[in-house]
């Protein structure tokens, strides 16, 4: 019989080490197959959470936030790119036309969306917009700050965009975007991922697939 674990994963959608950790953990699970399987949700945390409505050329912001050159910086990113590839996801600009520039931008909006679907479709739709946020922006580089964009998204992922829409608005929906980030502080997380098996077990950072196959053999182990 397949074990179940639970995995909450604190994350925000313009973190790159969280999707390249998400891929080596589905690369973990698929290697598991028939012995551990995972029900996955996604919480809220935001990196940068005073980000104006503009948003921030990422090589920029980086350069600022941690006193990079932009050299320095553009170092770190092309870094970064090599082991999303590595993974699985590539940060290739995959839309149309000349790529634009690559943008951060405030993402409590899609934050309020992940909660209001992991709410009324479960946990397999949640991940499945929270990937096409992924891809949106680090793929095509969209603007998901932007209310229609993320709809976009959203109805993409199959989920309704009219009721999607009301979303934005919902002062519960925001409370309880709040509240997952006040869980983050109070468990002393301070960056992202950080994934919670079973409720007991809190793994920091991006790990390989190797170190995820360990850590579920011994949750399941210990129980």
């Amino acid at each position: 019989m397949t074990e179940r674990v639970g995995i909450a994963i604190w994350s925000d959608v313009m973190c790159p080490w969280c999707v390249i950790g998400y891929k080596h953990l589905e690369t973990a699970l698929e290697s598991l197959a028939g012995e551990i399987g995972a029900d996955i949700r996604w919480l809220a945390f935001e990196l940068n959470p005073d980000m104006p409505p503009e948003g921030e050329e990422s090589r920029a912001h980086i350069a600022r936030k941690y006193g990079l050159t932009p050299e320095q910086a553009e170092k770190g990113r092309t870094l970064m790119a090599e082991r999303a590839r590595g993974a699985g996801f590539p940060f290739d600009y995959a839309g149309e036309g000349e790529a634009p520039p690559s943008m951060l931008w405030n993402t409590f909006d899609a934050h309020k969306l992940l909660h209001w679907a992991l709410e009324t479709a479960g946990p397999e739709a949640q991940t499945r917009l929270k990937l096409a946020l992924f891809a949106a922006h680090f793929q095509q580089r969209r603007n998901i700050g932007d209310r229609e964009v993320l709809l976009d998204v959203a109805e993409s992922a199959g989920l309704d965009r009219q009721t999607g829409s009301a979303v934005f608005d919902d002062p519960t929906i925001a409370a309880a975007v709040r509240s997952e980030q006040r869980q983050a502080w109070d468990a002393d997380v301070t960056g992202v991922p950080a994934m919670v098996f079973d409720g007991k077990f809190l793994v920091p950072g991006a790990q390989e697939p190797e170190a995820y196959v360990n850590v579920l053999r011994r949750v399941v182990a210990r129980r």
